[in-house]
């Protein structure tokens, strides 16, 4: 493993910034001198001042990350202070996001829209420095980490986002798409099992431009790593197909720097290993005291005096240290100009091209998507996966930016997309990828690729398996996020496999997350709206609930039934006197069982219930035409019904599973654990005072 003490070569990009006149405070290609270092301490007194001021925080890496992330913004991140989301910076993510107080000092300190005061305002209500990085709470901030392990498989889908973009929008002589993914990461990210499936898989494809700084410090919340951490982290990534580079002094600015060239210029995703002191230039350094607590005015002022800077004053920045802001300002202007440049280019050569490249870089969807995928005809049926894989197909080819594949259950789980072939080891230019048995990753990775943009990405894996994924789910809704996963074999109706495959609970668990579109069609046609749907979010994630076994298609859908969430599928013959709701493979369940009742003398109103958080967004009014709540009301769900509860009047009952399901054909456990028309006939019937003469 190559060790660094010292400055190496300058990197090609290094020299492109060093031609156009920039000093070495300025982001040139010279070496480090006391300068630099003051820099660096002024980030680290602006960090520990956020934590003091707030009383809260974590103090501990920003002392000891702050050289290797002013080696990166200052030397290496192509970024724009006034154009945070121009399309071709370098990514740059903090996966270790209890660090966020450093972040903050830099994103001001290099001209970002970041006032002073905000850091004074560190962890407070309204403030845009919150105590984790936030994705669209504060410029510069590409993903919201804090769960460790994240930022990591982040970044990882960002290097792939920007490979596959390449390759498709770059030609041999103007690249249009011509970045690098930077990230931080910190012993509890690689303890994270999130870490080992991200790093497996990145370093399978090979992806270049993937540089992984890790503040290797050996201490933990708890104590020294070696309580529970022994890995030979090299060894690992190295067996993953990762380079490891290793900077012995995580405050030698100059080995940093040729430890990050040498990375740039490799083929392969990189792992640079700085060792550094948690805290460094505190009295707690290297202790677990100082990782997640302020230091207290004692040790603030030791730290202030061991740094250099002036004891009792806070949020110091000199003179000569406000200038960069306007320095990197203006070479982040004269970045954009110059890749501006290289889409004029493209403009000229190929009109097409380029109009396509704008088109995904806004994340605009095409007019009239289901154009291509006509409605299914009410003859026979499909499972809805099936019908799913129908609909993708040429989806997909009226969207080339649609990217995805599944944990290894394509064939299962239909996400295929046939003849646009495969993302593969140093081949990008694919459709299809493979995650292989790594839901967290796969989830957390698409979150990446969305983030970066110019991606729509979806996942397929069975719903049970949504437990593997929840955490990147819910970080996808915070962040808002335009993701799809595709998530089959949705109930006990999946038979054979037994309890351990079938989700009892997962419906109404996904349906608590905030900003989480859960859509359960009923069949075919509403599949095929239900992929419209998601295909053409702007700012939400929409997890598909999809059957195993075939259900019938049903003569009629509403284009607008996902908007709707609810709706009326077929009216009573006269008056109802009770609702029956569903949503999925049940729905066919209600229409038998509303078929009974009318015989019964009973007239039952049936709605299809595909998009409950769609169904929630519409007015009171709205909602009650469709449930009156002085109706009696009876839910039928192959799970848990908690998410139903929202929406019904005190007339209700449920005719739904409050335990773990069997192995044994689908057909038969619907029947044995009392999934049935005549259960729902019977629970209507005692709701309208009716006794069930052939219970």
């Amino acid at each position: 493993m190559q060790q660094f003490h010292r400055a190496a070569a300058d990197s090609p990009r290094q020299a492109a910034g060093s031609s156009s006149g920039l000093s070495a405070a300025q982001g040139g290609a010279t070496g480090f001198g006391a300068e630099d270092a003051r820099i660096v301490n002024v980030l680290r007194g602006l960090a520990i001042d956020e934590v003091e001021q707030a009383r809260s925080g974590h103090p501990g890496l920003p002392l000891g990350v702050a050289p290797m992330a002013y080696v990166l913004f200052s030397r290496h991140l192509h970024f724009a202070p006034t154009r945070p989301d121009w399309p071709d910076r370098d990514r740059f993510v903090l996966s270790a996001g209890h660090g966020s107080a450093l972040v903050y000092a830099l994103l001001h300190v290099f001209g970002y829209d970041l006032p002073l005061d905000e850091l004074g305002r560190f962890r407070q209500w309204g403030s845009r420095t919150p105590g984790h990085p936030e994705r669209g709470v504060t410029p510069g901030i590409e993903v919201t980490t804090g769960p460790l392990g994240q930022g990591i498989a982040n970044a990882v889908g960002m290097s792939l986002a920007t490979a596959h973009l390449a390759s498709r929008f770059n030609q041999p002589d103007n690249k249009v798409v011509d970045h690098r993914t930077y990230a931080i990461c910190s012993d509890g990210d690689l303890m994270e099992g999130i870490s080992h499936e991200a790093a497996s898989f990145a370093g399978h494809l090979r992806l270049p431009g993937l540089i992984l700084l890790y503040d290797d410090n050996r201490i933990s919340i708890e104590g020294s790593t070696d309580l529970a951490f022994t890995d030979d982290t090299t060894a690992r990534f190295r067996s993953y197909g990762w380079e490891v580079l290793q900077v012995e002094d995580g405050n030698d600015l100059a080995a940093i720097d040729a430890a990050v060239c040498l990375a740039e210029t490799m083929d392969r995703p990189v792992m640079i290993r700085v060792h550094t002191h948690i805290g460094y230039g505190s009295p707690k350094a290297d202790t677990a005291a100082v990782h997640g607590a302020a230091l207290g005015p004692e040790a603030l002022a030791a730290t202030h005096r061991f740094l250099g800077l002036p004891e009792g004053e806070r949020f110091w920045l000199p003179d000569d240290v406000k200038t960069l802001a306007e320095t990197y300002r203006q070479r982040g202007e004269a970045l954009v100009a110059s890749w501006q440049e290289r889409v004029a280019a493209l403009s000229r050569r190929d009109a097409g091209l380029h109009s396509e490249f704008q088109r995904v870089l806004a994340g605009d969807t095409p007019e009239n998507l289901l154009q291509a995928v006509p409605p299914f005809p009410p003859e026979g049926g499909m499972a809805t996966r099936a019908a799913s894989g129908k609909v993708l197909q040429p989806l997909a080819v009226r969207l080339p930016e649609l990217l995805g594949g599944s944990a290894d259950l394509a064939p299962s789980n239909d996400t295929a997309l046939l003849g646009m072939g495969d993302i593969a080891t140093g081949s990008f230019s694919g459709r299809n990828i493979h995650y292989g048995v790594r839901e967290h990753a796969m989830a957390a990775v698409m979150n990446g690729m969305a983030a970066h943009g110019g991606i729509r990405p979806y996942g397929g894996t069975f719903l049970i398996f949504s437990d593997y994924m929840r955490p990147s789910m819910r970080l996808a809704a915070l962040m808002r996020l335009p993701v799809t996963y595709v998530l089959t074999h949705d109930s006990i109706g999946l038979g054979e496999d037994g309890p351990t495959h079938q989700p009892i609970e997962h419906l109404a668990a996904l349906e608590l997350i905030p900003n989480l579109y859960v859509v359960r069609p009923a069949d075919a046609n509403e599949t095929r709206l239900a992929w419209a749907f998601a295909a053409s979010s702007k700012d939400h994630p929409t997890a598909l609930a999809l059957s195993r076994q075939k259900l019938p298609t049903l003569a009629w859908v509403p284009e607008d039934a996902i908007e709707q969430g609810a709706y009326i599928l077929r009216e009573a013959e006269e008056s109802p006197a009770a609702v029956l709701v569903a949503s999925g493979s049940e729905v066919e369940i209600t229409l038998a069982a509303q078929d009974l009742l009318q015989a019964d003398g009973i007239p039952v109103r049936v709605v299809s219930a595909p998009c409950l958080k769609n169904f929630s967004r519409r007015s009171r009014a709205e909602r009650e035409a469709v449930l009156p709540p002085a109706l009696p009301q009876v839910v039928v769900v192959a799970a848990q019904p908690g998410q139903f509860l929202p929406f019904l009047g005190p007339r209700r009952d449920f005719v739904a599973l409050y335990d773990f399901g069997a192995s044994a054909p689908g057909e038969v456990l619907y029947r044995e654990f009392g999934l049935t028309p005549q259960a729902a006939r019977s629970a209507v019937l005692r709701l309208v005072g009716k006794e069930d003469r052939h219970a």
